[in-house]
C-alpha cells in the first residue's frame, strides 16, 4: 500500500509542476495537470498489472 501512496505523491508533485510551468491560460494549466495527474497513475497501474504476471 505504501508504494501506491508514493506513486500518487511522485504523480501530484510532478503534475503541479507540469501544470505550474506549462504555458497556456490558468484554466488550461490546471486541465493539463489534471490530465498528466490521471496518466501518471493509470499507465503505471497498467504497468504493475502486466508486470505483476511475468514469471521473474
Amino acid at each position: 500500500m505504501i508504494h501506491f501512496l508514493y506513486l500518487i505523491g511522485f504523480a501530484l508533485f510532478v503534475s503541479v509542476a507540469f501544470g505550474v510551468f506549462a504555458n497556456g491560460t490558468t484554466k488550461e494549466r490546471i486541465i493539463y495537470g489534471v490530465k498528466s495527474f490521471a496518466q501518471f497513475v493509470i499507465v503505471s497501474l497498467v504497468l504493475a498489472w502486466i508486470l505483476y504476471f511475468i514469471p521473474w
